[in-house]
């Protein structure tokens, strides 16, 4: 999964400035419009206001060329020119690609741009924001057999599966530490890689708060015979494909680097991680109820209820229920956000 999404040469994401979109593979909530961005300019900017910075630091994780970061710098300039000032714009991408089409992306915006690269800043203060970005990072595949737990493999030029025994006591620890026993014949994903990326960023995040938007569940649900057969999907030409029982070769094998692969966020794994580094969380919800919350923060919340675009973001059984938001802060307490005013729910 590392290679097929990430080799610098052969690399699904490396290889474009863009996969999302009608023209891409898939679909998200940066592609349904600017009102994506908008919204969220509504949350970053309440918080800038709690943090009272002279310099304010927003970070993009996952910022791919830089469409949901030039959107809400452009609601900032509209609305708060002062605001948009004090921000210090940082991109976080790993694809070269991808970062060579940002200042473009970003245009006249350009003059908030602090910093470019693939990794986090040293230290930040602000607001660090990450969308549908730990879905994408590799996964462990395991299985619970009759002898216990094995890791699916992945040999030869023929690219075949195989199983064996975990490559890392890590795994049985991490079930250990969420308190999940496999039932025999279960096959689920483990994102070891997710927990590292939060125990990161809430040591680099001096003050202020992360935000992350993606697809996913509570442990309790992950790991469960509702999801048995594991989320580990591969994405092509908008349709998806899981694990066919009985194939010679799973979907996500198949053309490597010529399709997005993923995997649902175990979000229990998540906070547990990031309030063992000193981040308390904030609110957990569908991003229905945090778009809706956010509407009352922008200039024209009636025009806005009538815009198909919120729709499209706030709509149940899309967007809206898949996509769940997660938001944490680090040394200012536990403030009363407008993103969790709505309604605290997650489906």
């Amino acid at each position: 999964m590392e290679l097929a999404l990430y080799d610098p040469e052969f690399g699904y994401y490396a290889r474009a400035a863009q996969r999302s979109g009608r023209a891409g593979d898939f679909f998200t909530s940066v592609d349904v419009g600017a009102i994506f961005g908008e919204l969220l300019e509504v949350q970053i900017a309440e918080m800038a206001g709690i943090l009272h910075a002279t310099d304010f630091d927003l970070v993009e994780a996952g910022a791919g060329n830089a469409r949901l970061s030039a959107d809400i710098l452009r609601a900032a300039r509209d609305r708060d020119p002062v605001f948009y000032s004090k921000i210090r714009l940082h991109l976080v991408e790993a694809s070269a690609a991808a970062r060579g089409a940002q200042r473009a992306t970003l245009g006249d915006l350009g003059d908030r741009l602090f910093a470019s690269g693939a990794a986090l800043p040293d230290a930040f203060e602000g607001v660090l924001v990450a969308n549908e970005l730990l879905d994408a990072f590799p996964v462990h595949q395991v299985a619970m057999r009759e002898d216990g737990l094995r890791e699916t493999y992945v040999a030869g030029p023929a690219l075949l599966t195989l199983e064996g025994p975990p490559s890392t006591p890590a795994l049985q620890d991490y079930l250990d530490r969420i308190g999940v026993t496999l039932e025999p014949g279960w096959r689920v994903e483990i994102n070891l890689r997710a927990v590292e990326w939060i125990r990161d960023a809430a040591r680099r995040l001096r003050r202020g708060f992360i935000i992350l938007i993606d697809y996913g569940h509570e442990a309790r649900e992950l790991y469960s015979v509702t999801h048995a057969d594991g989320t580990l999907t591969a994405c092509s030409g908008h349709r998806s494909a899981g694990l066919k029982p009985g194939s010679a070769s799973p979907p996500w094998l198949r053309s490597p680097g010529e399709q997005d692969l993923t995997a649902h966020v175990d979000f229990t794994s998540v906070r547990d991680a990031a309030e063992a580094e000193g981040l308390t969380t904030i609110g957990f919800l569908d991003q229905t109820y945090f778009a809706l919350g956010l509407l009352q923060g922008l200039p024209d919340p009636q025009s806005t209820i009538r815009n198909p675009q919120l729709k499209t973001l706030v709509m149940p059984g899309g967007l809206g229920s898949t996509h769940k938001v997660m938001i944490f802060s680090k040394g200012v307490g536990t403030p009363a956000l407008r993103g969790c005013s709505f309604r605290m729910r997650v489906t």
